[in-house]
């Protein structure tokens, strides 16, 4: 697969501005560490400036987490997302490019909330991952109502279950027709994870062909949000930003469980191998 060229090669004249403000918002007790890799992602794959939104007392544990990254406090609940801090994001919208929700978000209710005014309100292209897609589950209308045309959801197949409550059996013998006939139906962008991850506009399709059974470990879709985020925010549409942000996630699992086998592979090492893909990629 290539890559487009300005993804290559930059511009001798530019700025952090020019590559996309990501913001990543998720986050709660004894999960953090889902938006730091998700937010290292985007940061590993290009983009100028990530912000991390989550509740004001794990700001810093996240502080300490990531160096790069910037991040925002949010007004909460007994330490989860709530809706209080839903102004806060709205004062950062000028800014704000992509937003990549839902990474240890949790299922707390007003948490939930939060995660479902984002989506029903806020006119800016979303990577929906995680909590949120279990948030969407609760209430499918809100992709109905949403603002934003330029939505990439990322379920693996129990969220997607939770989505279309079908039966394992019925996603297993009718996967490509499913999940076409979904992001059709909602107009967006479907991105089904597992062996040979499925990506659909609800015309397109694609299966992809890289990745490795090392990859099945916690933290590997948080990067992979934080990868198509970045994608997105440096223009890439929603049905390529996810078709190459998955192959280019799998390719660098497979890079890194050639060092470091399958067994021993962690989500960071995908970050780590990101350089290598770019490189390979490059020289192909």
């Amino acid at each position: 697969m290539r890559l487009p060229k300005h993804l290559l090669k930059r511009k001798p004249d530019t700025h952090k501005g020019d590559y996309g403000f990501i913001f990543v918002l998720g986050g709660s007790p004894g999960l953090t560490g889902a938006v730091s890799l998700c937010a290292s992602a985007a940061l590993r794959m290009g983009s100028g400036l990530v912000r991390a939104g989550v509740p004001v007392s794990l700001g810093s544990i996240l502080s300490t987490k990531l160096t790069e990254a910037t991040t925002l406090f949010l007004e909460e609940e007994n330490g989860y997302l709530s809706e209080k801090g839903f102004k806060q994001i709205e004062a950062l919208l000028e800014r704000i490019d992509v937003i990549a929700l839902g990474g240890g978000a949790s299922q707390e209710p007003c948490a939930r909330k939060l995660l479902l005014k984002v989506i029903e309100n806020i006119d800016k292209p979303m990577v929906i991952d995680a909590d949120a897609l279990n948030a969407i589950s609760t209430d499918l209308t809100v992709l109905e109502r949403r603002k934003s045309k330029q939505l990439v959801l990322t379920p693996h197949n129990v969220e997607f279950l939770r989505l279309t409550k079908l039966k394992v059996e019925d996603i297993k013998r009718k996967r490509k027709d499913l999940v076409k006939d979904f992001a059709f139906k909602y107009n967006l962008t479907l991105l089904l994870k597992g062996h040979r991850t499925l990506v659909t506009n609800g015309k397109e399709l694609f299966e992809n062909n890289t990745g490795n059974p090392g990859m099945a470990t916690a933290g590997s879709g948080d990067i992979l949000a934080g990868i198509i985020a970045s994608l997105l925010g440096q223009g890439l549409s929603c049905f390529e930003a996810a078709k190459i942000g998955v192959y280019l996630h799998g390719l660098a699992g497979d890079l890194a469980a050639k060092d470091k086998t399958e067994i021993c592979l962690i989500a960071s090492d995908i970050i780590e191998y990101l350089p290598k893909v770019i490189k390979k990629i490059s020289n192909t």
